[in-house]
């Protein structure tokens, strides 16, 4: 496991309960950062973050990233209990059901982008102000292979995704001025528990278009993602990082 220097630093990781998430907050720990954990699962997140068995190094949060309230109280609880915020891994998100565009529930399309992008915004929002202060900050977005190429009966997370690519490049161009990266991954799928909002056929169907012939593994987003967290990722904002073993095009 790649490790980097982080003593000192403190990080939050939306969804950090399960999948990349949780991968990236305990490659983050093993980095020697102070890690807070917000997920909407209050129960499996104080479990998670008791099993890191990192005593004061560590804390779990309940938060609704698509709630504006909420992640404000989330920041102030994180920074009262482990300091001021230098990173952040926005990994929350929903998959939603597949159907195709004419069957496609409107309020369901709106709540996964409560999610997924205003909760992008949201979480950027509140850390920025304080990263521009101190002139330093890494914030890394979880996005998708979809959100480039876009998957046929998945019209809100594809859409939703891509809004966190243009997202991430207007943001980290605005702090391009400070010792501030943002960028974003575009992973394909990884085998999580975000399986369980998909079907059969579409899991399938993405597992078809990946040239490496199988799912990404967690532990391999987490490498890459803690890198591009970490103050040894000094030039490069505003850049889309592909985790999509050959799929994408561009």
């Amino acid at each position: 496991m790649n490790t980097y220097d982080l003593s000192g630093k403190t990080a939050v990781v939306t969804g950090g309960a399960q999948g990349i998430g949780l991968a990236v907050a305990e490659r983050l720990l093993a980095s020697s950062a102070r890690v807070a954990s917000w997920d909407m699962n209050a129960a499996r997140n104080a479990d998670t973050v008791s099993a890191f068995k990192a005593g004061e190094n560590a804390v779990a949060i309940q938060a609704d990233i698509s709630d504006w309230n909420s992640v404000q109280n989330a920041l102030a609880e994180t920074e009262a209990a482990l300091g001021p915020v230098d990173i952040v891994v926005n990994s929350a998100g929903l998959a939603g059901p597949n159907a195709t565009v004419e069957n496609y529930d409107i309020e369901t399309f709106a709540q996964i982008c409560a999610v997924n992008l205003n909760g992008t915004f949201h979480v950027n929002k509140a850390v920025v102000p304080g990263m521009r202060a101190r002139n330093y900050g890494r914030i890394v977005n979880i996005a998708s292979i979809a959100g480039k190429e876009g998957n046929p009966n998945a019209c809100a997370y594809s859409a939703s995704k891509a809004g966190v690519i243009g997202f991430t490049k207007s943001l980290g161009k605005e702090l391009a001025g400070h010792d501030i990266a943002v960028n974003c991954v575009t992973p394909a799928a990884a085998r999580t528990p975000i399986f369980e909002q998909m079907s059969q056929e579409h899991i399938d169907y993405m597992l078809s278009k990946i040239p490496r012939e199988r799912f990404l593994e967690v532990e391999e987003a987490a490498s890459m993602i803690v890198w591009l967290a970490s103050a040894e990722n000094s030039f490069t904002t505003a850049g889309v990082f592909d985790l999509s073993g050959g799929r994408a095009t561009y």
